[in-house]
């Protein structure tokens, strides 16, 4: 047991640092709304990861890998990622910088709400991560003799892990808060748009054209090496 949890640790920290929309849209909570609605933001990504673990675990293989494969999937996840980013941008550009919609106002529980199923539906809609759940059971399973008391001790400390480094990523964002004018709060905004934007475009490509998406990636990778 103590083996699984050792094992576990390691691969938390990797999800943590990974980078995607959910990584950017956490570190701009944290800055802009604070600890508190970050952290409600993360839980929301990880009942996501929950969700996709127990359908990796319940469903059968076969299923998972075409499920995982589908090209529609990748093109209605990024549809969805870059109709948002698209939504935001215009939100953002509309927006006066002098409008006293900056002052840092005390958030509601619907807010909380809100931004618990906006950290949901952004890791939700990557079926990239149903990919990386169902590829670690694979891994690991059989060498845990699939044991659901096994497996779950593992699959727990790897959510337990990536949340303990996703806290100390919110608190160092949290230092920003103070530095935050109304407009680098737009320009930020405006950012975190576009990258999500990307992010869209990439998994619309891999449902459109996986084989040109992979010799980019490929491209890209071998540039940064």
């Amino acid at each position: 047991m103590f083996e699984d949890i050792l094992a576990a640790i390691p691969l938390g920290f990797f999800l943590a640092f990974m980078i995607g929309p959910v990584f950017f849209v956490l570190l701009e909570t944290a800055a802009i709304k604070g600890f508190r609605a970050a952290l409600v933001f993360d839980i929301g990504v990880l009942i996501a990861d929950a969700v996709f673990l127990l359908i990796a675990y319940f469903g059968t293989s076969q299923l998972l890998n075409r499920l995982k494969d589908d090209p529609a999937l990748y093109v209605f996840g990024g549809t969805i990622l870059v109709t948002y980013a698209l939504i935001t941008f215009i939100k953002v550009k509309r927006t006066n910088p002098d409008s006293g919609k900056f002052e840092f106002q005390k958030l509601k529980n619907s807010d909380y709400l809100q931004i618990l199923g906006k950290g949901f539906l952004l890791n939700f809609i990557n079926i990239g991560v149903l990919g990386f759940w169902l590829g670690l059971i694979i891994i690991f399973g059989p060498a845990m003799e699939m044991e659901p008391v096994r497996l779950t001790t593992f699959f727990t400390t790897i959510l337990l892990s990536y949340l303990a480094v996703d806290i100390i990523k919110i608190l160092l964002a949290k230092r920003l808060k103070n530095k935050l004018t109304p407009k680098r709060i737009l320009v930020s905004k405006k950012i975190i748009s576009i990258i999500i934007f990307i992010f869209g475009i990439v998994l619309i490509l891999r449902g459109a054209a996986p084989e040109q998406a992979s010799k980019i990636e490929q491209e890209v990778e071998e540039r940064l090496n």
